[in-house]
């Protein structure tokens, strides 16, 4: 054991050294893996870097390639207008006009419709899609086929809630103030005065108390917000206890008119009145021309109403005159048919895209009350000319419409069930 410790004592500088070296080597082995590991994440954190700085390089690039324009039809716009105000190459416009032309459903402007036109400005500034609003449902997209000229189009629905709604109430004032004031959209105001006015006076023919029902379409987005009105599908104007019953009937595939409750059109040739709302200020015949001075013959009736009313198509024709016509100011004049033309004259301004040669329909604005040219204040100065010669439209007598027979009746009265069932149903949830 002596012996042992002895040897011990004399190596103990020999095993000190050993474990020296031992102690030594670990450390390095400690200190380069740790500093390995440090590199690796070092590494790691300049590619992260290079990564996010390219991949923000990436982004940036491809937002900046593409433009993006909202544009919001104003007044007086025309799609030539609206091109050219556009920043993309001439041969891109012309692109742009002819698939205007080709699309029956976008040749009329109207203000505030929306257009919408994304640009490629790596590509020379060339058109890469557009969208217009054809109303307020519905929107058409084109889009082109890469690497040529050619677009294809996609009919897009927007999203919206069709509701089917009942209003009625007793006329205190007019027609178009009651109507305003149950929250009836102007558009659907319109399109009952239409159908009425080829055989109510509503500056006449209406009295204090007498009342309307309607049922119409409104269409909503997903906020609830109304965006806009669909088709009048029942209607009736009671009349000194008179009711006039009208009913939206399809007599043909895709052709929809209104008939009374015995299968009768309300379409005529002619509305009785061009306007609603308008007061009788001057019927046909001799007058005092109140600038003139003078005694002379009135060929027209003229309606008092305020400036900006707005004056519709008497009946479907084409558009021969819409321009300045010296006395008359601005004024529009219709070829109805071999026999009958009509002229509307003082307008403040015209419809849209009313211009000579398009064809507009019946109910149709085609400008609105004025004061130009020869005239003391807003009113529409309205003539009638039949086979040439100016006649007095307030006793005109024109033929009626549409008479359903045989099996057409028979659908007409089934169809006109429904829609008294559909009436008495959201009456009663009213009630």
């Amino acid at each position: 054991m002596r012996k042992l410790e002895k040897k011990l004592k004399e190596n103990s500088h020999f095993i000190w050294l050993i474990l020296l070296i031992l102690i030594t080597l670990l450390s390095l082995n400690f200190y380069n893996q740790n500093r390995q590991n440090q590199i690796t994440s070092f590494q790691k954190g300049l590619k992260n870097i290079y990564l996010h700085k390219t991949l923000k390089e990436i982004t940036s690039n491809l937002k900046s390639r593409y433009t993006s324009i909202n544009y919001v039809v104003k007044s007086g716009d025309t799609y030539e207008s609206i091109i050219k105000k556009i920043k993309i190459d001439k041969n891109e416009r012309n692109i742009f006009l002819r698939y205007i032309k080709n699309n029956q459903s976008l040749k009329i402007l109207k203000t505030e419709q929306k257009i919408f036109f994304k640009i490629d400005e790596l590509q020379g500034l060339k058109l890469v899609e557009f969208k217009i609003e054809t109303n307020k449902k519905n929107e058409i997209l084109f889009s082109r086929i890469v690497n040529t000229d050619t677009f294809k189009s996609k009919l897009i629905e927007k999203n919206y809630t069709k509701k089917v709604v009942y209003k009625e109430t007793i006329i205190t004032n007019s027609l178009y103030n009651s109507a305003e004031a149950l929250g009836i959209k102007p558009k659907i105001i319109l399109e009952f005065a239409r159908l009425y006015g080829f055989q109510v006076d509503f500056q006449r023919d209406i009295w204090k108390d007498d009342s309307f029902q309607i049922i119409y379409e409104e269409f909503s987005d997903v906020s609830g917000k109304i965006i806009d009105t669909g088709n009048i599908i029942f209607a009736n104007l009671n009349l000194q206890n008179d009711n006039l019953q009208l009913y939206r009937y399809e007599y043909k595939n895709n052709k929809f008119d209104y008939f009374d409750e015995n299968g009768k059109s309300v379409r005529k040739t002619l509305m009785k009145t061009p306007i609603n709302g308008a007061r009788l200020s001057s019927s046909f015949g001799k007058r005092k021309h109140p600038i003139l001075g003078y005694t002379k013959m009135h060929m027209g009736t003229d309606f008092a109403a305020p400036k900006g009313t707005p004056i519709m198509a008497s009946g479907d024709g084409i558009i021969q005159r819409a321009r300045w016509c010296g006395g008359g100011g601005n004024c529009v004049k219709i070829k109805h048919n071999s026999m009958y033309q009509t002229v509307y004259a003082h307008l403040s301004k015209f419809g849209n895209g009313i211009k000579k040669g398009v064809r507009v329909k019946q109910g149709q604005i085609i400008g609105y009350v004025g004061s130009t040219g020869l005239s003391t204040g807003p009113h529409l100065h309205y003539e009638v000319i039949q086979n040439g010669k100016k006649i007095n439209s307030q006793k005109l007598k024109l033929p009626s419409g549409k008479i359903l027979k045989g099996d057409d009746r028979k659908k007409f009265e089934v169809s006109k069930i429904k829609i008294d069932v559909l009436k008495s149903e959201i009456i009663s949830k009213i009630n």
